[in-house]
């Protein structure tokens, strides 16, 4: 299953890339070309680009690819590092669940309870701020995968 979300992640975000590059590239042509820039293409690239930063972070987690210091475990015994690998990925759990999963629903509520809409693209604003209980349930996943089938890299 983990191999199928890496592989739809990838896609879905590549795909999105894909979406702000062309947004972009219209965007920048309706400036010089037609005098004035499509209203709209700014919002959507913002838009795209907080939905990639999110959602490229939990694909990284989930790849094992984030940034690290591991100046303290390359100092530390076998079974230390074990331990602090394991303490590592519960505050990383702990932190997606109560910030990005909780967080991230309560603002995903108040949002769509208020029935806010971006000013260019009338969209609700819940819609663009979905990413980040999605973003921590990927997180959440990944960590407690990895925590049992003991992965030994953080």
């Amino acid at each position: 299953m983990r191999n199928k979300i890496d592989r739809f992640l990838g896609i879905f975000l590549a795909l999105l890339m894909a979406v702000m590059t062309l947004d972009v590239l219209w965007g920048v042509f309706t400036r010089y070309a037609l005098g004035s820039q499509a209203s709209w293409s700014e919002e959507l690239a913002r838009f795209l680009l907080i939905w990639i930063g999110i959602l490229g972070a939990a694909y990284a987690s989930g790849q094992n690819m984030h940034l690290a210091i591991d100046l303290l475990s390359e100092k530390l015994n076998p079974k230390k590092q074990k331990i602090l690998v394991a303490l590592i990925r519960i505050l990383i759990i702990s932190f997606a669940f109560f910030v990005l999963v909780v967080g991230g629903s309560r603002l995903l509520y108040i949002t769509q309870t208020l029935g806010q809409t971006s000013p260019a693209l009338q969209i609700p604003m819940a819609f663009v701020y979905a990413v980040l209980p999605l973003s921590g349930i990927l997180v959440v996943y990944y960590k407690m995968h990895d925590f049992f089938t003991g992965k030994s890299t953080i």
